[in-house]
């Protein structure tokens, strides 16, 4: 049996308070009273201006850049929340650092995704909300229940309402590991598969070898769970024009965008890229080519449906 708290409670840190205000607001609560600021060494301070004795709590931030100083806020707020008598505390993290790196592909590596999930469960949280993991199975590496939203329901509805569909598409996986992903998503615009077969030799660099699928005079839709650097995606882009797909469109989940990619996709072959506000975009990443969707009513739903103790599964459909 669920056991509820005395009511619902939202909080921010510093990474995405405009998310936590939308989903706060699709929710119908104010977003909690609290102020995280930092000493004048850099050690993070947390104040918390409400009680949450016996609430259930839920605090939403994501570990993009600065990824240590928004870890490290995650973590205290959810220690302060679980000393001040919180009945629950839910981790809502759109997007989830330090996914990268979960598995050893080399001798004497370190498996940042399972250590990150033990950082968070001893901390205190007693759940976790998050959207597109850069693997699945990073879920088993919680010991506490993790629900794992999808970001290509809204990144398919998106197109689907835009005229994306059917004949003249094609649905690009731009690796290996991004097929499920893709083929998920093409089914939603009933659309064909395409695979790209790329190899990385270092971290942030990719190099495409070969284009697996029918592409030659269509529109082609690049997906992935994340951009960073963007070398991916525009060697992709490029790679599809040279075999003659017509247009080239791409869309992801997570919009980290650092480095050169900005510039990377304003000179590339893309025509509009789709991301989630699950990272904040700045002002000065804002280019014509990105258009961003918010995932404030899946987050909002899927949080009031785990206080309410109702299945989340239904939001994958």
């Amino acid at each position: 049996m669920i056991v509820h708290g005395t009511g619902l409670k939202i909080f921010a840190a510093n990474s995405n308070p405009a998310l936590a205000q939308k989903i706060a607001d699709h929710i119908g609560v104010p977003l909690g009273e609290s102020y995280v600021t930092t000493f004048s060494d850099g050690e993070i301070s947390v104040n918390i201006y409400e009680t949450v004795r016996g609430f259930d709590v839920f605090v939403v931030q994501s570990t993009c850049a600065p990824v240590n100083d928004n870890l490290m806020e995650l973590l205290i707020m959810i220690d302060a929340f679980r000393r001040a008598s919180a009945a629950r505390i839910t981790a809502v993290i759109p997007y989830f650092g330090y996914a990268r790196q979960d598995r050893k592909t080399k001798a004497r590596e370190p498996i940042t995704a399972k250590l990150v999930a033990d950082l968070i469960t001893s901390a205190g949280a007693d759940r976790v909300l998050t959207m597109d993991l850069h693997a699945a199975q990073i879920q088993g590496f919680f010991d506490i229940p993790a629900d794992h939203l999808l970001g290509v329901p809204i990144l398919g509805q998106h197109f689907v309402e835009e005229g994306f569909e059917g004949d003249g598409l094609v649905v690009v996986a731009p690796d290996l590991g991004s097929v499920t992903r893709a083929r998920n998503f093409a089914g939603r615009l009933n659309a064909p598969l395409a695979i790209i077969d790329k190899r990385r030799p270092e971290a942030n660099v990719s190099e495409v070898m070969n284009v697996i699928g029918d592409i030659k005079g269509k529109k082609a839709i690049l997906i992935d769970d994340l951009t960073d650097t963007a070398g991916t995606l525009v060697q992709a882009a490029e790679a599809l024009t040279r075999m003659g797909a017509k247009e080239i469109y791409a869309c992801c989940t997570h919009g980290v965008l650092s480095g050169p990619a900005i510039e990377r996709i304003a000179d590339s072959h893309i025509k509009k890229m789709v991301i989630t506000d699950t990272i904040p975009l700045p002002a000065e990443k804002r280019i014509d080519k990105i258009e961003v969707l918010s995932v404030a009513p899946v987050f909002a739903e899927a949080m009031d449906r785990i206080y309410e103790g109702l299945p989340v599964s239904v939001l994958f459909e």
